[in-house]
């Protein structure tokens, strides 16, 4: 299985790019983030006539998440146990739920699309909204693996979280006085990883970044963050033979400011074999 993970940045005005790349690099599975569109304006037709099939979760033209397989989606969530809601000037447990997660069984493998909130402002309530968002997640995420460890288990997304120093090379996001580089929203990162997941990506593509801002010639000038990733239990660990970032879906006209996100899996035996390359983008 040929995993991705894209924050598309608008799924209608990137799908003719979007649907590009999954038939060029032949991806099986592509999670999107920010599909900023309901459920019914998803440009499904175009997936379909490529050989996809779509979940999608979108209720407004903020945030939103897809899956696009090209085998059949089962057993399909729009929240996890536990994940909180938002609405400004709402402080209660029973806040609207954002269309930020969506998970389905694809070939024995449960693949999560997620958003994690952005935070905003280190004293902006949509930070403490951001905290709660990823307790849930790793609550989610400890219990599923304590019931069935060997399950193959992906979260995959933007997790809007630059872990260590190296996965900032933004200026203008500074510890301390910014969100993504906080010692809370690291915490929560690590506590995931410590719940049974980890980077699959990292081993193989241990520097690079996954987005750019538009602003201030970011790209041109390679100020990234690091902020996409696909995090996997040990059964998606163990089966992954190559990755990539796609750091040149940056380029050309009208691209996201996010890059895709690539693993490959050998589902088979669950062992990676070390004599493959890695996969460049």
């Amino acid at each position: 299985m040929r995993l991705a993970t894209w924050n598309v940045n608008s799924v209608r005005a990137r799908v003719d790019r979007i649907v590009d790349f999954a038939v060029r690099e032949d991806i099986d599975v592509l999670a999107m983030q920010e599909i900023k569109c309901k459920v019914e304006q998803f440009p499904l037709e175009k997936f379909e006539a490529a050989g996809f099939h779509v979940e999608a979760h979108g209720i407004s033209q903020w945030n939103g998440v897809a899956i696009a397989s090209r085998s059949p989606i089962t057993e399909v969530e729009t929240s996890f146990p536990g994940m909180p809601g938002f609405a400004k000037g709402h402080n209660g447990p029973d806040a609207p739920l954002e269309a930020r997660a969506i998970g389905g069984l694809i070939d024995g493998v449960k693949v999560w699309s997620l958003y994690v909130p952005n935070g905003r402002g280190l004293d902006d309530p949509h930070y403490a909204y951001k905290l709660r968002w990823l307790e849930a997640l790793r609550g989610y995420t400890h219990a599923i693996l304590a019931t069935q460890p060997d399950l193959p288990l992906a979260l995959v997304g933007d997790f809007n979280i630059a872990p260590t120093d190296a996965d900032n090379g933004d200026p203008t996001i500074i510890e301390g006085v910014s969100t993504h580089v906080s010692a809370p929203e690291r915490d929560a990162f690590a506590a995931l990883e410590a719940a049974g997941l980890s980077d699959v990506v990292r081993p193989l593509v241990p520097t690079g970044f996954t987005y750019w801002d538009y602003k201030q010639l970011r790209f041109p000038r390679n100020e990234g963050l690091r902020i996409d990733f696909i995090l996997g239990s040990r059964a998606v660990a163990d089966a992954v033979t190559a990755a990539a970032i796609h750091r040149d879906e940056r380029k050309g006209e009208g691209p996201s400011d996010h890059v895709p996100v690539v693993v490959d899996m050998d589902l088979a035996d669950g062992e990676a074999d070390d004599d493959l390359p890695m996969i460049f983008g």
